[in-house]
């Protein structure tokens, strides 16, 4: 996709200047060989008929291997001696039609060779017009665009893989509530991205169902469905420009009062004073004049001034300080108050925070519950939690202290 948006396109708008480039060679002939005709009318109908001989032979040439080119140079110039010598005593009159002759075949031999050039720009053309015309994957079969979506979410015997090797999900259900903090946790490679993916209509499923407010997301617009989700992304994607204007891109019509409470929201909202220029702070390319935590505090504002029904963190905590995440997790239990909030967490206070822990292994939900009963239990939760959850509690904390 990335060769057809860069190299073909340029190199179809390369046939542009190639047309142009080819008509002007036409005009050029046509010049020439009307001059050639006031000269002498007789000498320029035989130059026309012999024309369309020059052409073919001249494609024929470009075939033509390299000791057959060398023996066409030694006739040439054998021909060309014999003119000179035919010519040598012919007047200055009839020596500028000879000139002409020599400007009437130059674009002659130009435009041969336009033909393999055009063949390239040709073909780039092709790819780039067949990637315009290629039908999506993900099928939207309805036109549903309710005014409002509770934030009911379920998954029914879903089949996904993203290639025929690499199979994700075979036979995934789980059931969301609306208003439910659910957490999902799993080690690498388990499907918890995949979910989410999923669930945003950025892949399209094989087999199952996934239902939001008890219809078929396909059944939805693509564009009312995805305005009810809110997803912060473990790496946050800036726009160059100021902070508010970061902010409001989720909402063009949002007023400064608007875009600064979002900003606010999170935790104490102290986050904004700490900005150099506070919220017209230059964002740089991609945020690279924030840090990381202020990069992920501005992405969580975004989403906020969307007012989702169905909130999503994608890993957005794990790249943070443990003072931000303070922060953010001050503010998100505001935020996710009456709206359903799935969240991908590798931090223990992201964990501890939801109503309900599900365990993703290898694409098949093994455990599911709250963190007490889940470590209580002893199983791949509580696995889990000794190896990735525990060195982040207090205890361990105070401990380590001692």
């Amino acid at each position: 996709m990335v060769s057809r948006l860069t190299t073909d396109t340029e190199d179809f708008s390369n046939v542009i200047g190639l047309v142009v480039d080819f008509l002007s060679q036409l005009v050029l002939v046509a010049v020439f060989f009307s001059y050639l005709v006031s000269l002498s009318f007789r000498m320029a109908l035989m130059l026309l008929v012999m024309a369309p001989i020059a052409a073919v032979l001249a494609l024929a040439f470009l075939r033509i291997a390299r000791f057959v080119t060398l023996d066409a140079k030694r006739v040439t110039a054998q021909v060309n001696s014999r003119i000179q010598e035919s010519v040598s005593g012919i007047g200055v009159a009839k020596g500028l039609f000879i000139q002409a002759v020599g400007f009437f075949w130059w674009p002659m031999l130009n435009i041969a060779s336009f033909r393999s050039q055009l063949q390239g720009g040709l073909a780039a053309a092709e790819r780039v017009f067949s990637l315009i015309d290629r039908e999506p994957r993900v099928r939207q079969t309805g036109e549903r665009s309710p005014a409002r979506i509770e934030g009911k979410v379920e998954f029914r015997d879903l089949r996904f893989a993203y290639s025929s090797k690499e199979t994700v999900f075979d036979g995934l259900s789980l059931a969301i509530a609306a208003g439910e903090k659910l957490a999902i946790v799993g080690k690498t490679g388990a499907g918890k991205s995949s979910i989410v993916k999923l669930l945003c209509r950025f892949y399209e499923f094989q087999a199952g169902e996934i239902l939001v407010d008890g219809l078929e997301v396909c059944g939805y617009r693509m564009d009312a469905l995805r305005a009810s989700l809110g997803l912060v992304s473990q790496d946050p994607f800036l726009f160059p420009g100021t902070v508010a204007d970061s902010i409001r891109y989720a909402g063009p019509e949002a007023s400064d009062a608007e875009v600064e409470a979002a900003a606010r929201s999170l935790g104490s909202g102290d986050r904004v004073e700490d900005l150099p220029s506070g919220l017209a702070t230059e964002t740089g390319h991609r945020g690279s004049s924030l840090s990381m935590g202020q990069r992920q505090l501005v992405a969580l504002a975004r989403v906020l001034l969307r007012d989702p029904r169905i909130f999503i963190l994608d890993e957005a905590t794990s790249s943070v300080e443990p003072f931000t995440e303070a922060q953010i997790q001050e503010g998100l239990e505001t935020i996710m108050r009456d709206r359903t909030a799935i969240v991908i967490a590798h931090r223990l206070s992201t964990v501890k925070f939801a109503d309900r822990i599900v365990v993703l292994h290898a694409g098949s939900i093994v455990e599911e519950g709250s963190h007490e009963a889940l470590l209580d239990r002893g199983g791949e939760y509580a696995t889990l939690y000794d190896t990735c959850f525990r060195h982040q509690s207090l205890e361990y904390i105070e401990r380590q202290s001692r």
